[in-house]
């Protein structure tokens, strides 16, 4: 009982939510980069949120199902097929033994998510399925997928057909306008150059990945040349490197660093981030702590709201 690589696809991983509690040690949370699109699609097929998913690039994999399971699609829209078949995303859908799961076509975003109810057996490292692969470590053998690969369903079952309503979808974009609170060195920005920040757009560069996105941009400048310790930093940290440009610290940063944190990407935006590639674009708005904290408050009673709806509705 398990889903068999025939394709693995560019950049195919396992990966959850993330390891905690090892930072002190340098090793960082890892993790899905959409976690919105993950809980949901985890959700949607009633299992843990936290439950591991593939985390997938376009061009994608292609898959095929050894025994009948539900399965659903979350993230970037990459024109999922079963057997030829348009599957959409953010609904349950249902496979039988033999079916070939596709993906034709990327239309928007540039990262889907394969959940399974019942979930796949992958052991943990460090209390996480997620794969670790600078460490090798995590996940399917702290590797990649590749052709040949199959990773064992733990507990395969059915569930009743379902949909993901609109309004807690994340409403992805090329040039997505991100939410953030100001970093520790924030106030270390010119007047002018804070002003830059806060209304110009920025490009990703090709030099982006799991651990960071590097920004292509007029340069910033601070007040005065600042030499500084390394400090802790985290998904959606900010940083202005020494050439004036910024990179976003993404779901593989590391624990600490020694550039000025100028601004922090609230974590109800982060989807938006993280559905990004090269070429896109994105811009800047400040907001306070209580807006922060209010819009994943909202995020998190829309969730709510789903799963209870999943529960009375197997």
């Amino acid at each position: 009982m398990s889903l068999v690589v025939s394709k693995p696809g560019i950049l195919t991983t396992v990966q959850d939510l993330g390891r905690t509690g090892y930072r002190s040690l340098g090793i960082n949370p890892g993790g899905v980069m959409d976690r919105a699109a993950a809980r949901l699609v985890n959700t949607l097929l009633g299992s843990d949120a936290s439950e591991a998913v593939l985390e997938m690039h376009f061009p994608a994999g292609e898959f095929v199902f050894e025994t009948e399971i539900s399965f659903a699609i979350g993230g970037a829209d990459l024109g999922a097929s079963l057997n030829g078949k348009a599957i959409r995303n953010w609904s349950v859908a249902t496979a039988n033994k033999g079916d070939v799961l596709r993906f034709a076509e990327r239309y928007t975003g540039n990262r889907a998510y394969l959940g399974i109810a019942g979930g796949f057996r992958i052991d943990q490292w460090l209390g996480s399925k997620s794969t670790n692969l600078v460490a090798s470590a995590g996940g399917f053998f702290g590797r990649k997928l590749a052709a040949g690969d199959r990773i064992e369903f733990a507990e395969p079952r059915k569930v009743s057909p379902k949909t993901v309503g609109p309004s807690i979808v994340p409403r992805y974009s090329r040039f997505p306008t991100v939410r953030i609170i100001a970093g520790a060195e924030f106030d270390l920005l010119t007047g002018i150059d804070e002003g830059r920040f806060l209304n110009s757009a920025f490009t990703v560069t090709g030099e982006s990945n799991r651990m960071g996105y590097r920004l292509s941009g007029e340069p910033l400048h601070l007040l005065d040349a600042k030499e500084m310790v390394s400090a802790a930093v985290s998904f959606g940290t900010i940083q202005l490197l020494p050439d004036g440009q910024l990179i976003v610290l993404m779901a593989d940063h590391q624990t600490s660093g020694g550039y000025p944190r100028i601004a922090n990407v609230i974590e109800a935006d982060l989807p938006l981030l993280a559905q990004l590639g090269p070429g896109d674009g994105v811009s800047f708005h400040l907001v306070t702590m209580e807006e922060a904290e209010r819009a994943i408050l909202e995020f998190e009673r829309e969730l709510n709201i789903l799963r209870v709806g999943v529960a009375l509705n197997r």
